[in-house]
Protein backbone atom coordinates (compact mmCIF):
# COMPACT_ATOMS: atom_id res chain seq x y z
CA UNK A 1 0.00 0.00 0.00
CA UNK A 2 1.60 3.50 -0.62
CA UNK A 3 2.08 6.31 1.46
CA UNK A 4 -1.01 8.47 0.06
CA UNK A 5 -3.37 5.15 0.06
CA UNK A 6 -2.27 4.77 3.66
CA UNK A 7 -3.11 8.45 4.49
CA UNK A 8 -6.20 8.54 2.73
CA UNK A 9 -8.24 5.58 4.72
CA UNK A 10 -7.04 6.87 8.21
CA UNK A 11 -8.31 10.43 6.61
CA UNK A 12 -11.69 8.18 5.89
CA UNK A 13 -11.39 6.32 9.27
CA UNK A 14 -11.10 9.28 10.94
CA UNK A 15 -13.69 11.26 9.59
CA UNK A 16 -16.23 8.27 9.96
CA UNK A 17 -15.02 8.14 13.92
CA UNK A 18 -15.63 12.09 14.01
CA UNK A 19 -18.89 12.09 12.49
CA UNK A 20 -20.18 9.19 14.59
CA UNK A 21 -19.08 11.16 17.78
CA UNK A 22 -19.37 14.88 17.13
CA UNK A 23 -22.91 15.31 18.68
CA UNK A 24 -21.70 14.06 21.97
CA UNK A 25 -21.27 16.49 24.98
CA UNK A 26 -17.55 17.55 24.90
CA UNK A 27 -16.56 15.52 21.80
CA UNK A 28 -12.97 15.78 21.72
CA UNK A 29 -11.59 13.82 24.31
CA UNK A 30 -14.07 10.60 22.92
CA UNK A 31 -13.25 11.59 19.69
CA UNK A 32 -9.04 11.52 20.24
CA UNK A 33 -9.44 8.50 22.55
CA UNK A 34 -11.45 6.42 19.93
CA UNK A 35 -8.71 7.29 17.27
CA UNK A 36 -6.17 6.43 19.53
CA UNK A 37 -8.27 2.92 19.66
CA UNK A 38 -8.11 2.27 15.85
CA UNK A 39 -4.60 3.27 14.95
CA UNK A 40 -2.51 3.16 17.94
CA UNK A 41 -1.78 6.81 18.26
CA UNK A 42 -3.37 9.94 16.69
CA UNK A 43 -2.12 10.72 13.41
CA UNK A 44 -1.25 14.33 12.79
CA UNK A 45 -3.57 13.65 9.20
CA UNK A 46 -6.28 13.54 11.49
CA UNK A 47 -5.88 16.84 13.48
CA UNK A 48 -7.29 19.41 10.58
CA UNK A 49 -10.43 16.56 9.95
CA UNK A 50 -10.93 16.71 13.66
CA UNK A 51 -10.85 20.43 13.69
CA UNK A 52 -12.72 21.38 10.90
CA UNK A 53 -15.65 18.99 12.13
CA UNK A 54 -15.80 20.67 15.78
CA UNK A 55 -15.26 24.25 14.38
CA UNK A 56 -11.81 24.44 16.55
CA UNK A 57 -8.63 25.54 15.36
CA UNK A 58 -6.16 22.83 14.60
CA UNK A 59 -4.11 24.27 17.09
CA UNK A 60 -6.39 23.80 20.22
CA UNK A 61 -6.83 20.15 18.71
CA UNK A 62 -2.77 19.69 18.87
CA UNK A 63 -3.12 21.63 22.45
CA UNK A 64 -5.24 18.65 23.55
CA UNK A 65 -3.32 15.94 21.98
CA UNK A 66 0.49 17.61 23.37
CA UNK A 67 -1.14 18.44 27.05
CA UNK A 68 -2.60 14.86 27.34
CA UNK A 69 0.55 12.21 27.92
CA UNK A 70 -1.94 9.00 26.79
CA UNK A 71 -2.48 10.78 23.49
CA UNK A 72 0.35 9.36 21.29
CA UNK A 73 1.55 10.43 17.81
CA UNK A 74 3.41 7.68 16.97
CA UNK A 75 2.27 4.03 17.06
CA UNK A 76 3.33 2.10 20.34
CA UNK A 77 5.25 -1.19 21.05
CA UNK A 78 2.85 -4.05 21.54
CA UNK A 79 3.10 -3.69 24.57
CA UNK A 80 2.79 -0.56 27.12
CA UNK A 81 4.12 -0.72 30.79
CA UNK A 82 3.03 2.28 32.20
CA UNK A 83 5.66 2.69 35.84
CA UNK A 84 3.93 5.22 38.84
CA UNK A 85 6.34 8.40 39.11
CA UNK A 86 4.12 9.62 41.91
CA UNK A 87 5.34 10.70 45.12
CA UNK A 88 4.51 7.95 46.83
CA UNK A 89 5.56 5.30 44.59
CA UNK A 90 9.20 7.20 44.75
CA UNK A 91 8.95 7.20 48.63
CA UNK A 92 9.23 3.68 48.39
CA UNK A 93 11.67 3.19 45.82
CA UNK A 94 10.51 4.24 42.97
CA UNK A 95 13.04 5.57 41.22
CA UNK A 96 15.36 2.64 41.21
CA UNK A 97 12.21 0.44 40.39
CA UNK A 98 12.06 2.90 37.02
CA UNK A 99 16.10 2.54 36.90
CA UNK A 100 16.06 -1.18 37.20
CA UNK A 101 12.97 -1.68 34.64
CA UNK A 102 14.55 1.28 32.13
CA UNK A 103 18.13 -0.84 32.32
CA UNK A 104 16.20 -4.28 32.02
CA UNK A 105 14.24 -3.07 28.53
CA UNK A 106 17.09 -1.03 27.90
CA UNK A 107 14.73 2.03 26.78
CA UNK A 108 13.72 5.13 28.88
CA UNK A 109 10.55 6.63 29.07
CA UNK A 110 8.68 7.53 26.97
CA UNK A 111 11.18 5.29 24.12
CA UNK A 112 9.88 2.35 22.35
CA UNK A 113 12.71 -0.70 21.82
CA UNK A 114 13.85 -1.14 18.43
CA UNK A 115 12.16 -4.83 18.16
CA UNK A 116 8.81 -3.07 18.93
CA UNK A 117 8.16 -4.98 22.06
CA UNK A 118 7.45 -2.83 24.23
CA UNK A 119 7.58 0.97 25.12
CA UNK A 120 7.94 2.50 28.20
CA UNK A 121 5.54 5.95 29.89
CA UNK A 122 5.88 7.39 33.29
CA UNK A 123 2.02 7.68 34.50
CA UNK A 124 1.40 10.00 37.82
CA UNK A 125 -0.35 7.78 39.68
CA UNK A 126 -2.14 4.53 39.56
CA UNK A 127 -4.07 4.79 42.71
CA UNK A 128 -2.44 1.79 43.94
CA UNK A 129 -0.43 4.14 46.54
CA UNK A 130 -0.88 1.25 49.38
CA UNK A 131 0.76 -0.72 47.14
CA UNK A 132 3.88 1.44 45.94
CA UNK A 133 5.59 1.10 43.64
CA UNK A 134 3.46 0.11 41.00
CA UNK A 135 3.02 -0.21 37.19
CA UNK A 136 0.57 -0.95 35.14
CA UNK A 137 1.57 -3.11 31.80
CA UNK A 138 -1.37 -3.23 29.16
CA UNK A 139 -4.15 -1.97 31.36
CA UNK A 140 -3.64 -4.57 34.59
CA UNK A 141 -1.86 -3.01 37.17
CA UNK A 142 0.98 -4.39 39.39
CA UNK A 143 1.93 -3.46 42.95
CA UNK A 144 5.14 -4.10 45.26
CA UNK A 145 7.01 -4.42 42.32
CA UNK A 146 10.50 -5.82 42.94
CA UNK A 147 13.26 -7.54 41.25
CA UNK A 148 11.27 -11.06 40.86
CA UNK A 149 8.07 -8.81 39.28
CA UNK A 150 10.44 -6.51 37.27
CA UNK A 151 11.79 -9.96 35.99
CA UNK A 152 8.73 -11.10 35.21
CA UNK A 153 7.61 -7.99 33.33
CA UNK A 154 10.51 -8.11 31.08
CA UNK A 155 9.92 -12.37 30.27
CA UNK A 156 6.35 -10.87 29.42
CA UNK A 157 6.95 -8.40 27.12
CA UNK A 158 10.19 -10.06 25.40
CA UNK A 159 7.71 -13.56 24.32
Amino acid sequence: MSMQAASTQIASRAAAIVDEMKALEGPLLPILHEIQEEFGHVPAETLPIIAKVLNISNAEVHGVVTFYHDYRNHPAGRHVLKVCRAEACQSMGGDAIAAQISQALGIGFHETAKDNSVTLEPVYCLGLCACAPAAMLDGEVIGRLDADKIEEIVREVRS
